[in-house]
């Protein structure tokens, strides 16, 4: 009897915490979404029982503190500099000023159209979230050109609070299930809740890592900087001559061009062409017209003038006819 009783006690404990296997593959690291100003976050105390005063106060309610958000904010720039090492020292220097660090720092040479090279870098640091906006700004003094700037931001208040109540759910099943292993006697039921124990704490361990990450990643921004060099972005000059600058004037004498023909073929469709077939068969109506009415004019002037043959002049005409080939 006390088999089955430990038996359906175990089985109710492991469904109170099968809720949570599926935390790791819900709730995955990211970097940005939705936006936000807020980056940390309380969590309500629960109530306690209400306990009446003598003046009928219920002394135990208290307001319950309003819940923050937390967003996780982070930025990205693109910035054209005159050097781009002394600036990102400059950067790295400014984030450890603000309570922050540098994440990761890469220095290189790229190449020029010209055959030459140029220092180009990107760095990655992370400041306190409330100190962005004064990050950002700082940044942009004394560059030449601001490229690129991004900022973006994700509200994670509900995956943390659904984390924080599963983590007590875990703990609390933790707990009894230690309780159990303790009131064990045989050795394959004592295996069998530690191996139920383990599962358990590695869900745990699991949960406060992501709940970690969350807390730092609101707490502290991430600013990611491309730099490059203001030689890379000059234009070409050979001896006071600029080849953009022909490149440049071609190509918009070719849109001119090209321009224009276009204009002429849609006028020539829309405008011309109908009126040419409209002038056409204008002229040609009247030419018929006309044509009709001197054919008609000749017939009538000149029909009642032509004589009829008589039969000795067709007689006559036919002799001559005959004779001609004898002689």
């Amino acid at each position: 009897m006390k088999k089955i009783f430990f038996g359906l006690m175990l089985v109710s404990l492991l469904l109170a915490g099968c809720g949570t296997s599926a935390i790791t593959e819900s709730y995955a690291p990211m970097a940005s979404g939705g936006a936000g100003e807020a980056y940390d976050y309380e969590e309500a105390a629960p109530q306690a029982p209400a306990e009446a005063s003598q003046d009928g106060y219920d002394a135990n309610i208290s307001a319950v503190p309003d819940q923050k958000r937390m967003v996780i904010e982070n930025a990205d720039m693109s910035i054209v500099v005159i050097d781009p090492e002394a600036k990102m020292q400059a950067i790295a220097a400014m984030a450890e000023r603000m309570g922050g660090f540098v994440v990761s720092s890469n220095l290189f040479e790229t190449y020029l159209s010209d055959g030459g090279t140029a220092p180009e870098g990107s760095m990655t640091v992370r400041v306190p979230a409330e100190n962005l906006k004064e990050a950002l700004t700082e940044i942009k003094e004394g560059i030449v050109e601001l490229k690129t700037e991004t900022r973006s931001g994700q509200d994670v208040t509900q995956e943390y609070t659904d984390l924080s109540s599963r983590l007590k759910n875990l703990e609390s099943t933790e707990r009894q299930l230690t309780t159990i292993m303790e009131q064990a006697e045989k050795t394959e039921d004592v295996m069998l809740v530690f191996n139920q124990l383990t599962q358990i704490r590695e869900q745990i361990e699991l949960i406060k890592g992501q709940m970690q990450y969350y807390e730092q990643s609101a707490a502290l921004s991430a600013i990611s900087i491309r730099l490059i060099a203001e030689e890379t972005v000059k234009p070409i000059e050979i001896g006071g001559w600029k080849p953009e600058g022909v490149v440049r004037d071609a190509v918009q004498t070719l849109v001119d061009f090209l321009k224009g023909f276009f204009e002429f073929i849609v006028s020539l469709v829309i405008v011309f062409l109908p009126a040419a077939i409209l002038v056409i068969l204008s002229v040609g109506v009247t030419l018929f017209v006309l044509w009709r009415f001197v054919r008609w004019l000749w017939r009538l002037l000149f029909k009642g003038k032509v004589k009829p043959a008589t039969p000795v002049a067709l007689a006559t005409q036919k002799t001559e006819s005959e004779s001609e080939p004898e002689q």
